[in-house]
């Protein structure tokens, strides 16, 4: 299979993800500002979803432009990081409409770990087709590394979670900060 199907395919399935979220964002029948007021958890629920998917799709998009060829273990890792990722509507409303409640944020960032171990499991599926080429071999190293960050970080947010909601929203937004902008010249050295 050609990595565009892939690649068309899970574009679809992420913009269908962001939709759903905005869809989440409930409109107030008040034009005061403390109705406004009322919804900012909700919208700031938002704002951190939408970076965290769009992040995902950005390094998505760079992870399957290395691909030649897409094989079953391909498809399958990522259907699984796609599963994780249609999740997070779910989450992101309910830690809105509850205010970040501590159980609401714990849930919050055991998807995020599950969307991080995914997206390490889809590198792995990929880096195994350039076990041979040194240069893309030495680039998928550094990105494990990162993605292992990536998600120590989400799975500490989980307890963390009890003790100090603002900590563990600061652990799930941190890979997001490593993630911003992916480097650009190390994906481009193979396309």
């Amino acid at each position: 299979m050609s990595p565009n199907r892939l690649e068309a395919f899970s574009d679809g399935v992420i913009a269908i993800i962001i939709t759903i979220m905005v869809l989440e964002l409930k409109v107030p029948h008040d034009t005061s500002i403390t109705e406004l007021l009322k919804l900012l958890p909700v919208l700031l629920s938002y704002v951190l979803s939408f970076v965290l998917v769009s992040i995902y799709w950005i390094n998505h998009h760079y992870l399957i432009h290395l691909v030649d060829q897409v094989d079953r273990l391909i498809l399958w890792t990522n259907l699984n990081l796609l599963f994780w990722i249609s999740l997070t509507p779910f989450v992101t409303a309910y830690m809105g409409e509850n205010h970040a409640a501590p159980l609401s944020v714990a849930f919050y960032g055991l998807v995020q770990t599950a969307c991080s171990i995914s997206f390490l499991a889809l590198r792995r599926a990929i880096a195994r087709h350039h076990q041979y080429e040194a240069e893309l071999k030495t680039l998928h190293s550094k990105k494990f590394r990162k993605n292992q960050i990536a998600w120590l970080l989400s799975a500490l947010s989980i307890p963390l979670a009890f003790v100090s909601v603002p900590l563990a929203l600061l652990l799930v937004a941190a890979p997001a900060v490593m993630y911003f902008l992916p480097a650009k010249a190390e994906y481009e050295s193979k396309h």
